[in-house]
């Protein structure tokens, strides 16, 4: 509350000043071309080297070479759940640091993603037959629990959660969602071996049926969270100024949390559990077009994708002929962002 009194006002000028620009215009187009060059090399760039003209051709003409199959199979699928998961997480991080009041905030840093991984991972021990929606929907749940454990734990006794407390309780419970996950698959080797490489996130194993599977949550959870943008707005100003707005505070909250874990749990499920990616991309987006929720949502959708897919092209050019996971490449390059906001940010303010 009194940092949105502090700083509200101010990044409302800020966001009127890049408005009057017409800068928001500009950043959208910059944002959409960028994630479709990022989505070109995603398909040109591989362990088997294809020119970028017989990738056009396959596109447009499928027939049943082998270059056909590397393309159809593997990297257009590898492309489009990158887009799909992408989005989820950069919308989710948002809503994330809107609710919490906190720019640290991260669907990673705060458990939700290690819940998902940890409901599915134990699907996959105890129902090894299992798969495609009985994984979404332990992810979601496992999210869910988390997620309300984390805030349980946040508000310790006290009228409301504070953005230290949620960190913290948030960081509490990755640590033991990530202990359970790996005692599972210590004890189930065949569960470990089918699993490695999707514990640190990764988009190698895409394939078409699961993409069909996790967009519709996706989409469907991200109309509901831009929607909510307008209140999210509201409630940056206070719950005693959004209650005048005409916005019920706990509603908002409510719906937002069940956003955060829909997007969160699909993405989880289909390539794991990736993080910071949530956490650097909102802030990216508020140098570009400041604080006002109903920019920085969409923004943020269409960053994330570039950063994903991204880091995937990254894993694939530097440790070739194998690959290094995407989720290992945004660890590397967040990890050192977080110390640094954490650094640059004095913990009484947050």
């Amino acid at each position: 509350m009194p940092e949105a009194k502090r700083t509200g006002k101010g990044d409302r000028g800020a966001w009127r000043g890049a408005s009057r620009g017409g800068r928001a215009p500009v950043v959208l187009a910059g944002l959409v071309v960028l994630l479709a060059g990022v989505a070109v090399l995603s398909l040109v760039v591989g362990a088997k080297s294809i020119a970028p003209g017989e990738v056009w051709r396959v596109l447009l003409h499928r027939d049943g070479s082998d270059d056909a199959f590397v393309i159809w199979d593997r990297r257009v699928p590898r492309t489009l759940l990158g887009v799909a998961a992408g989005a989820a997480l950069g919308l989710a991080g948002a809503l994330m640091q809107a609710l919490s009041r906190n720019p640290l905030a991260d669907p990673g840093l705060l458990g939700v993603n290690s819940g998902a991984a940890a409901a599915v991972v134990t699907t996959g021990t105890l129902l090894p037959s299992a798969g495609g929606v009985v994984n979404i929907m332990f992810a979601f749940a496992g999210a869910g629990l988390a997620t309300t454990v984390v805030y349980a734990l946040g508000r310790g006794g006290a009228r409301r959660a504070t953005p230290v407390r949620l960190v913290l309780a948030g960081m509490a419970t990755s640590a033991v969602l990530v202990s359970f996950t790996a005692a599972l698959t210590l004890l189930d080797d065949d569960s470990a071996n089918s699993l490695r490489f999707w514990l640190v996130g990764s988009l190698a194993a895409a394939k078409a049926d699961e993409v069909a599977l996790v967009t519709p949550f996706i989409v469907v959870a991200a109309v509901a969270g831009v929607a909510l943008s307008a209140r999210l707005n509201a409630l940056a100003l206070g719950d005693e100024a959004g209650r005048a707005l005409g916005v019920h505070p706990g509603r908002v909250r409510a719906v937002t949390l069940v956003v955060v874990t829909i997007l969160c749990g699909a993405a989880t499920a289909a390539i794991g559990p990736i993080t910071f990616v949530g956490l650097m991309v909102p802030h990216a987006v508020r140098l570009l077009t400041g604080p006002d929720l109903r920019w920085l949502l969409p923004f943020s959708m269409l960053l994330a994708p570039v950063v994903l897919l991204a880091s995937d092209v990254l894993g694939r050019v530097v440790a070739r002929p194998g690959e290094l996971e995407a989720g290992v490449v945004t660890a590397f390059v967040g990890a050192p962002l977080f110390i640094m906001l954490v650094r640059r940010r004095k913990m009484a303010d947050l």
